[in-house]
């Protein structure tokens, strides 16, 4: 039986540690394991956070071994070698391959099939698929944070163009976490008005709103380089999506997240056995189920060759 608050966090890096950090300052769990092979800093980052229970909430924090995932509700792997300045997403695959097998074989002899297994590390869409096919647990309880920090940046830059809390906004980036994704524009509406009609009536881009979309389009897609060139990493955002899809998870809120999911004959069977992220129900029982807007004819197929170019990598 497992811990209906208990989150147990793989890797505790920049990434790791944030996330740990923000579940914990957010009051989301009762209990908060991190594991990593830097035994020495998983107990200094458990007794840092320790420290500030008596100003913010009491959650039992500590630093362990593999054992304590047995009765997790949610297990977060974000484990994996640092994305260098220049190095893109798919550099990093083999490389957390390698890392991946070896959680894996710390994980089976306590992973509890009841558990949810949420990848974070990078490339994300196709570490989940790994992750998948190695534990062999339901698709629907293994998911990926996918492009639910895209996502979350799409909604900043278009409320900074607009003028609109981005909390009004809703919109979606879908397909690959990482260059081939895209803007799901024809989908995307402010108050009930598509796009493209409050575009028309906003007028603070002079007219320019189809070049500006495109623009902001692609600064989505190059904000992580661009952090990354700046700071060596990003961490503060993710940490942020993590904790909003695993929020979801324990409190069944069945929010609508673009985490990558295992696509089952998604548009008519064009995309088929790869993890990506399209708009998806997030509850209790992990990624309950996706959702299919109608998108536009372009963007359908941009979906379908993010899809091919992920199944390409999985090998």
């Amino acid at each position: 039986m497992v811990n209906p608050r208990k989150v147990v966090v793989i890797g505790d890096g920049n990434v790791g540690s944030s996330v740990a950090f923000t579940l914990v300052i957010k009051k989301q769990v009762s209990e908060l394991v991190i594991i990593d092979v830097n035994k020495d800093k998983a107990e200094g980052d458990a007794l840092d956070m320790a420290h500030a229970m008596s100003i913010n909430a009491p959650v039992n924090i500590k630093a362990a071994g593999y054992s304590e995932i047995a009765d997790a509700r949610i297990i977060i792997i974000t484990a994996g070698a640092a994305q260098k300045p220049g190095e893109t997403r798919i550099d990093l695959l083999n490389k957390n391959k390698m890392i991946f097998d070896s959680i894996f074989d710390n994980m089976r002899p306590y992973l509890n099939q009841e558990s949810i297994v949420l990848v974070v590390t990078n490339p994300v869409d196709v570490l989940t698929m790994y992750t998948y096919d190695k534990l062999s647990l339901p698709a629907n309880q293994v998911i990926g944070s996918g492009t639910v920090l895209d996502t979350g940046r799409l909604k900043y830059l278009l409320s900074r163009d607009t003028g609109i809390d981005p909390r009004n906004i809703h919109a979606y980036i879908i397909g690959e976490h990482g260059d081939s994704e895209l803007a799901a524009y024809s989908v995307t509406s402010i108050g009930g008005v598509t796009m493209s009609e409050y575009c028309k009536e906003c007028g603070r881009c002079g007219g320019r709103q189809e070049e500006r979309l495109e623009l902001i389009e692609e600064e989505v897609v190059k904000s992580a380089y661009e952090i990354i060139a700046k700071k060596g990493s990003t961490y503060y955002g993710i940490a942020a999506a993590t904790s909003r899809i695993v929020d979801a998870i324990l409190h069944d809120t069945r929010s609508i997240l673009t985490v990558s999911s295992y696509i089952s004959n998604g548009l008519g069977g064009q995309i088929d056995g790869v993890y990506l992220s399209v708009p998806t129900i997030v509850s209790h029982l992990g990624a309950e189920k996706t959702i299919w807007p109608n998108y536009s004819e372009e963007e359908k197929q941009s979906l379908i060759e993010s899809a091919n170019k992920l199944k390409s990598l999985i090998g």
